[in-house]
């Protein structure tokens, strides 16, 4: 498709289409959705570059220097010092983001320490699987801890 300097799009129409845009990108529900709108809308090499750019975001969220960055990433001062003042700098959209997935990640590990720990038959997991009724309050509260209820869309 041929660039088109946004510039040159007239205000209100450049308004509506990213309106659309962002829309049809809230709307996607599962992973699997979200991950196949990506696959098809971004080549592999966009994907993997917003991906580290993620990274990157995450990293200096962590606290750590350019340098240390630069090496694990092997990017550019520019390229840290552009995603660090869009952290800062920005809507908020990249802090926000970073949070989430920090939190998505620790509960992920949290699932996966769970699902070892019921390998073993004579693991609390595992005798809380086999006698749900005995250990009901502790099956609702991990249910709760696990899979937090989901806020309703506006």
């Amino acid at each position: 498709m041929a660039r088109a300097k946004p510039q040159l799009i007239p205000s209100k129409e450049r308004q509506q289409l990213l309106h659309e845009f962002w829309t049809a990108i809230a709307l996607l529900e599962t992973v699997d959705e979200i991950n196949n709108f990506f696959k098809d809308l971004l080549s592999e090499t966009e994907a993997v570059m917003l991906a580290r750019r993620l990274k990157i975001a995450k990293l200096i969220t962590h606290g750590y220097d350019y340098d240390e960055i630069a090496k694990i990433m092997h990017a550019s001062s520019a390229t840290i010092a552009s995603v660090h003042s869009w952290l800062d700098g920005g809507f908020g959209g990249y802090r926000e983001s970073v949070r989430k997935l920090e939190t998505e990640l620790k509960r992920q590990a949290a699932v996966q320490e769970k699902r070892e720990k019921l390998r073993d038959p004579f693991s609390f997991e595992s005798l809380k699987k086999k006698y749900p009724l005995h250990f009901l309050l502790f099956n609702v509260a991990d249910d709760l801890k696990y899979h937090p209820p989901r806020k309703l869309r506006k």
